[in-house]
């Protein structure tokens, strides 16, 4: 059972992002899913290494992105993904010695927190893509 599910709310109309906000809505469902039927630890932590590496990923393409087309609020977008990193990984850090287990509250925040980027923060910049050919 999914706990995000994508949609057009979610899309900000540049192919490549959205391909990536999919993925990043994959790995949180399959998180989700590993959590809710009690999956091994080590399936758990495959997986969250995987959303962290992927968040590190987009996060880079879209900042790369944004300094190369000078977008203006690049400087409150890049703290935003700062500190969504330092979140996940200190996350994936805690899981991985046993200090925590994967909740429904740490699911809940997952969900929370990228569709809200997406829907607010990410939604920002796609006047700046599209005048500048990232389409």
């Amino acid at each position: 059972m999914a706990i995000i599910t994508w949609d057009s709310s979610l899309s900000v109309n540049v192919e490549e992002v959205d391909r990536q906000h999919k993925k990043l809505v994959d790995l949180i469902n399959e998180l989700h899913d590993a959590m809710r039927v009690g999956k091994a630890k080590e399936v758990m932590g495959k997986v969250i290494k995987e959303l962290v590496d992927y968040t590190v990923q987009h996060f880079s393409l879209e900042e790369k992105k944004m300094q190369e087309f000078q977008y203006e609020n690049y400087p409150s977008h890049k703290i935003e993904h700062d500190q969504f990193v330092a979140k996940a990984a200190g996350l994936q850090k805690d899981f991985a010695a046993g200090k925590v287990t994967i909740t429904l509250d740490t699911m809940t925040f997952l969900k929370d927190w990228l569709t809200k980027h997406i829907m607010g923060t990410d939604k920002k910049y796609v006047a700046c893509f599209h005048e500048n050919g990232f389409k």
